[in-house]
């Protein structure tokens, strides 16, 4: 069988994880706290027909060889973590980072979940909850007579009561970093979990040891770039008919063959 037939196929396979990931950047292009996906492809093993630097003589050797490639595979996907757009609000519960840093959120199992959508809602017991009804962590809970609700740059939750000329402190809003944001696992709902590769939470106060305030009434938009995704979905086009035409010919000649031989 010709070995383009299959070196081709292994393209048209990565072409198409290719245009998932970009019609599923394009699909989120409007979520809040979204980060772009890029997929990473790497070569397949090569067919050493002729070793470089083997003799050729006694006294010459192969100044490069025979290295015959076997295709492509995607390597992996990687989350890119620049910050979006920051879009300001009327909404006082409408938080963003600005900088580095994740919203804690306390999962139904127990485990932290960790975020960028600072899009955050009160539940019937007046708990600052996201649109899923999973609580802040560290909690915040308003009281019934709240009048305003204040969020400092550096987390700190203040509040006034009806009939109350005073503001009261409810507690501080932490934030968490990873020495490597790529390795978190997305589970969706804008949610992302701590692996071995993004290493242990850094949680601390917004605006300390290199972590990124926080914005009232301010959401950050997605980092999708429709004009780079769109450009990007041109080139991954003209990749799979090129594919495809390699597939195209390699046919032809075995048909050549078999009609004439």
């Amino acid at each position: 069988m010709h070995a383009a037939l299959w070196v081709s196929k292994t393209g048209l396979s990565a072409q198409d994880t290719m245009l998932s990931t970009i019609s599923n950047n394009l699909a989120n292009v409007s979520t809040t706290g979204f980060k772009r996906d890029r997929p990473e492809f790497e070569d397949l093993l090569y067919q050493i027909k002729r070793q470089p630097g083997a003799q050729s003589t006694q006294d010459t050797q192969l100044p490069s060889g025979l290295q015959l490639g076997t295709g492509v595979r995607v390597a992996g996907t990687q989350k890119i973590f620049t910050t979006g757009t920051l879009q300001t609000t009327e909404q006082p519960l409408d938080m963003a980072v600005n900088g580095r840093g994740f919203f804690q959120i306390l999962m139904p199992d127990g485990n932290i979940g960790y975020t960028r959508d600072g899009s955050f809602h009160l539940d019937a017991d007046g708990r600052v909850v996201t649109s899923n009804g999973y609580p802040l962590e560290p909690g915040i809970e308003l009281p019934p007579e709240v009048q305003t609700f204040t969020v400092g740059e550096d987390g700190t939750v203040s509040i006034s009561l009806f009939g109350d000329a005073g503001v009261q402190e409810l507690g501080v809003i932490q934030t968490a970093d990873f020495i490597n944001p790529a390795g978190l696992q997305a589970i969706g709902g804008n949610l992302f979990l701590e692996t071995a590769s993004s290493g242990a939470p850094q949680v601390g106060n917004p605006g300390e040891n290199g972590l990124g305030t926080v914005l009232q009434n301010t959401l950050e938009n997605s980092n999708v770039s429709v004009v780079e995704e769109l450009v990007n979905m041109i080139t991954t086009q003209r990749a799979y008919e090129m594919n495809s035409k390699v597939i195209s010919t390699a046919d032809q000649m075995l048909q050549y063959i078999s009609q004439n031989l």
